[in-house]
């Protein structure tokens, strides 16, 4: 018998992988953001080269991104390249159980 683990839609991937929570919350981010910049590029089917130019960055930066390169992103410099592109980002702030906070 296979045991199967699936993520719920708002739960966090990289949690469920051992990732101390702090870190897995800022991976999470970071892959959202960088995932809605790639949607960008493949809506619009851009080249690199017109990407970079649309994100405000250059075309090896947009090479990393399409390789999934999440380390050599931040939020703030993925926030940038949205908004560079005319992109509304909000944050949204809640609490967790274990959060000590109340």
């Amino acid at each position: 018998m296979t045991i199967r683990h699936t993520t719920p839609p708002d739960g966090n991937v990289f949690r469920d992988l051992g990732i101390p929570d702090q870190e897995a919350e800022n991976l999470k981010i970071r892959s959202g953001l960088m995932i809605e910049v790639r949607r960008i590029i493949e809506e619009r089917r851009l080249r690199q080269t017109e990407a970079a130019a649309l994100f405000g960055t250059t075309q090896p930066r947009i090479s990393d991104l399409g390789r999934g390169k999440i380390d050599q992103f931040t939020i703030d410099s993925l926030v940038n390249m949205l908004s560079h592109a005319g992109v509304q980002v909000e944050l949204r702030l809640g609490r967790t159980s274990s959060s000590g906070v109340g």
